[in-house]
């Protein structure tokens, strides 16, 4: 767990109970070409991706640029039509959730995004774009808004009285701020952190990082946590899952992952992160992949990582791995699951 606070609220929750299930999620974006706009192939940006939420946890979702993280985040929260697939939350489907239904469930899901300064209107005040929410789900108005806008400023550690100043008048973590203040107003359930501190000066990141554990041990929140960030995630997330091109590779308990990593692509995205001790830095193996990211459009056949992977055999060229648990540890605290011919 991160912190004390939100392993006592967990335990009280029951680390059983799940909030959010995906089954066989799938995204894709069409491609189109010529004068007439025919579909040509599609961007599989995510494909097939099988993992749960439990209630009052944080999962950590990890992976380079472009392997899909963002537009997960974004299909969970229904903001885009999802290509195939399940999403349950609370126990209901939401993928085919239209029209009034869908509008009903936001309240509930809401989204930190990366860049502050380009999700905050530069037009409206603080006070504006806290309210927004409230005014469109018709919520508050009048001075208990204002009441409620105030408390949210300063549930967040910001002064109430600036209500009435505009986003360029404040620093980067201060936006940041706001834009979780406007993510709170309606009382959610889940909140989807995409890189919330990767626009930030280092100095500032431990701050909103530790606004969100605050948050989350005091209102009983649940995150989807997405980052480079893997030091950042390791400090943060309960569980984490590694993604690449489109496909979860492999999740486990944070502790499990950072000290026994299975897959060959978990394992070099860690040797990518220095050791503050120079003597274990300076005997430790660094896994260096060749070649670049196939095109999300056009995967490999097989295994997605096959084609950099540096272990592959013929199998793993050949036929897709299966997403499989590892060991036979009991309970979801202690599950370590996997897509990979090799591990184990």
């Amino acid at each position: 767990m991160s912190n004390g606070a939100t392993q006592s609220h967990a335990d009280s929750q029951a680390w059983g109970e799940t909030l959010v299930e995906v089954s066989d999620l799938q995204m894709h974006f069409p491609i189109y070409k010529g004068i007439l706009r025919r579909k040509v192939g599609a961007v599989k940006a995510v494909d097939g991706l099988d993992f749960d939420i439990k209630r009052g946890e944080t999962l950590g979702l990890v992976g380079e640029s472009g392997c899909g993280k963002s537009t997960c985040g974004r299909a969970l929260l229904r903001l885009y039509d999802i290509t195939g697939g399940k999403i349950t939350f609370e126990g209901q489907n939401i993928a085919d959730l239209q029209g009034e239904d869908l509008r009903n469930m936001r309240p509930r899901m809401q989204m930190i995004f990366q860049d502050p300064q380009a999700c905050l209107n530069p037009r409206m005040t603080v006070g504006s774009i806290i309210a927004e929410p409230l005014d469109e789900h018709e919520i508050a108005s009048g001075a208990e808004k204002n009441k409620r806008v105030r408390e949210l400023l300063t549930a967040v550690g910001m002064n109430p009285e600036f209500t009435n100043r505009y986003p360029h008048e404040f620093s980067g973590g201060q936006r940041q701020r706001i834009g979780i203040a406007r993510a709170l107003a309606l009382e959610p359930e889940f909140i989807v952190c995409d890189e919330p501190i990767a626009a930030l000066d280092v100095s500032i990141q431990a701050q909103v990082v530790n606004l969100l554990q605050d948050l989350q041990a005091e209102m009983g929140l649940t995150y989807l946590f997405i980052s480079h960030d893997l030091g950042m995630i390791r400090h943060i997330a309960d569980r984490v899952a590694v993604m690449y091109l489109g496909k979860i590779v492999e999740l486990a308990p944070v502790g499990e992952l950072f000290k026994n990593p299975q897959h060959p692509y978990t394992k070099a995205l860690f040797s990518a992160v220095p050791v503050p001790d120079p003597e274990i830095e300076a005997k430790r193996e660094r896994v260096i992949l060749k070649g670049d990211v196939p095109s999300p459009a056009n995967p490999p056949s097989g295994c997605r990582f096959c084609t950099r992977c540096p272990v592959a055999v013929k199998k793993c060229f050949d036929s897709e791995p299966q997403w499989r648990e590892l060991g036979s540890n009991e309970g979801d605290r202690e599950k370590h699951q996997i897509a990979c011919h090799l591990a184990g």
